[in-house]
């Protein structure tokens, strides 16, 4: 145990310059969801691949139709029909002067035409009036063959999507550090890419420790309470963009807690645990984890220390097992544990993922409250608020107990007053964490 007061970011800097960013791997698209991409994407095909059309009707030449009305139609010779996934009209034909092709949104611009003209500027070949829908092949009256009669002009290249218009082969597709999302996911499907490099999600194991915790759903008895936290910080692990593992309450017993941790690092490439940190006589983490170490690995083992933070104080963090897996202990009290996740676990997740901005995004706001705000000296105090971007205000929620989960549940900020204030008045300038 460190008889040193760490500040917050010190705490923080050790934290992140012990961590790595992960290996790239090659992934296949689905799998691929939530990584990091660590080379630049360029495009091989154009995209469309070739002109197609915008939009069911005829394919026709301009000359064609020029001068078109509905009293005065153009009467073109249909000649074919050109169906989303065709290469063209059949047996090689053009549309040559005075004709026409039937042609659906997406499919290939057939030779010899220019423009398309849309159904409802036609008869749909019915030799009525203008066409609401664009009939099926097999109800078509025209069939291939046929007439139908334009009641509109069109302009070169009218309803019709350029080869290239979306990227051109060259083309930068995506960057090196996007995130892949669901719209990433349809670019690179879309220019044939099967497979993407990228930092995998990184694997987080949560386990909570406390004899005391019972699981949601069984039934309390006297002394027992529901273990919310493994519950919570496994779903902002989630949040973060890892893959999150939540091992259930651990019992106070150090022997059985490491060996839980040593089970759990084969599928960890960070372990929190929750609990167990402070200095009472059942302080089962600190009682687990101090002996063990990576004997090769200078500075390794688990450091137990009092950061100048409230709520947060007690906090663990070292490396542990043969690939030195971090390990990040963070306090039991469901406030604490759960603001300690966002300023030290969160950042070290989006490290591992290769992320360049690891922290939440801050803010100014001016502070809502009915009375002055009181924060211990030389502790930088986290407490929860609700901001208010439109006003740029922020209001507390709940006291300052770090047992207090309830407010925890209405705020989408934390709100920081730093180790030289003491008070904090209404109305006063302070810094905002969002959560949200």
């Amino acid at each position: 145990m460190s008889s040193t007061i760490w500040s917050v970011d010190e705490h923080l800097e050790d934290i992140l310059a012990a961590v790595r960013p992960l290996e790239p791997i090659e992934l296949q698209l689905p799998e691929a969801q939530g990584c990091v991409l660590v080379e630049d994407v360029v495009v091989e095909i154009a995209l469309p691949p070739f002109d197609n059309s915008s939009m069911d009707g005829y394919a026709v030449r301009v000359a064609d139709v020029a001068g078109a009305t509905e009293e005065f139609p153009a009467v073109l010779t249909v000649i074919g029909d050109v169906a989303a996934g065709d290469a063209g009209l059949s047996d090689g034909q053009r549309v040559g002067p005075g004709e026409a092709a039937r042609i659906m949104t997406g499919a290939p611009l057939p030779a010899g035409a220019e423009a398309v003209v849309p159904v409802e500027w036609t008869d749909g070949g019915t030799g009525e009036g203008p066409a609401a829908t664009m009939r099926a092949h097999s109800d078509a009256p025209e069939g291939a063959a046929g007439e139908v009669r334009v009641h509109r002009p069109a302009e070169a290249r009218a309803h019709v999507r350029a080869r290239g218009s979306d990227v051109r082969p060259g083309d930068l597709a995506l960057r090196a550090g996007s995130v892949i999302g669901p719209p990433q996911i349809g670019l690179l499907a879309a220019i044939g890419r099967s497979t993407v490099k990228v930092r995998p999600r990184p694997r987080v194991v949560v386990i909570s420790t406390g004899s005391e915790l019972v699981q949601p759903g069984e039934e309390l008895t006297g002394g027992q309470i529901y273990d919310s936290n493994s519950f919570a910080l496994t779903a902002a692990a989630r949040e973060a963009g890892a893959i999150a593992y939540r091992v259930g309450a651990v019992s106070d017993d150090a022997e059985t807690l490491r060996a839980t941790i040593e089970d759990q690092l084969i599928r960890a490439d960070i372990v929190v645990t929750t609990g167990g940190v402070s200095v009472g006589a059942y302080d089962v983490v600190k009682e687990a984890l101090s002996s063990v170490g990576d004997e090769d690995e200078p500075g390794g083992g688990v450091d137990f220390r009092k950061l100048a933070m409230q709520p947060g104080k007690p906090q663990g963090f070292g490396s542990i097992g043969p690939d030195h897996t971090p390990l990040l202990a963070l306090p039991g009290n469901p406030v604490s544990s759960y603001v300690s996740f966002e300023l030290f676990v969160r950042p070290a997740i989006r490290t591992l993922m290769g992320l360049p901005d690891v922290n939440r995004p801050t803010a100014r706001a001016s502070l809502v409250t009915d009375k002055a705000l009181s924060s211990p000296p030389g502790k930088r105090q986290f407490l929860r608020g609700t901001y208010d971007a439109e006003a740029g205000t922020v209001t507390p929620v709940g006291g300052s107990g770090s047992h207090l989960i309830a407010a925890l549940a209405q705020a989408d900020a934390l709100i920081v007053l730093p180790e030289d204030v003491t008070s904090a008045e209404p109305g006063a300038d302070t810094e905002v964490i969002l959560l949200r």
